[in-house]
């Protein structure tokens, strides 16, 4: 039996990532070194702002990780409700398509099959004009959902930026 490789979520990855480093981290007792007080202190200081800046660019890294996996679902999402939309119109028409051949063959004289194709042309535009319209309407709505995470990050950033 062949074990199946699974790979760990973009949150599990960063999270492992994270401890591998932050045990990489040499442990370094600065009280017993002989160093002078001012060194000590500026090294101190150095070390504290590191793990500042470390603990910033980590919160950083998760939210965007966060943002994108939203991001991906909410487009996810749209598309197949988009595809869904754009099969029930496509299986309309090929069932007027059929419903107009079976009508066309049953027509009795050349003015009856030119009625039938007038009236098939002119119930096909209508239908035809409100599937765009409702699959624009749907894209629309889509591209709107899925860029509004982005929109509030954005945002969001500028505003603890200022």
């Amino acid at each position: 039996m062949v074990a199946e490789a699974t790979t760990p979520s973009p949150k599990k990855a960063a999270k492992a990532a994270t401890t591998a480093f932050e045990a990489s981290l040499p442990k370094i007792d600065l009280t017993s070194l002989e160093v002078p007080a001012a060194v000590r202190e500026m090294a101190e200081k150095s070390v504290q702002s590191a793990r500042e800046a470390y603990e910033k660019l980590k919160v950083s890294a998760e939210e965007t990780t966060d943002l994108l996996e939203d991001t991906y679902s909410t487009a996810s999402k749209g598309l197949a409700e988009y595809n869904a939309v754009a099969l029930e119109s496509l299986r309309t028409n090929v069932n007027a398509a059929f419903d107009f051949v079976g009508a066309l063959f049953a027509a009795k004289s050349v003015s009856e099959a030119v009625e039938i194709s007038t009236g098939h042309v002119r119930k096909q535009f209508d239908v035809l004009s409100a599937q765009t319209k409702e699959l624009s309407t749907l894209a629309q709505k889509v591209a709107t959902d899925t860029a509004e995470p982005i929109k509030a990050s954005v945002e969001k950033t500028i505003k603890k930026a200022s």
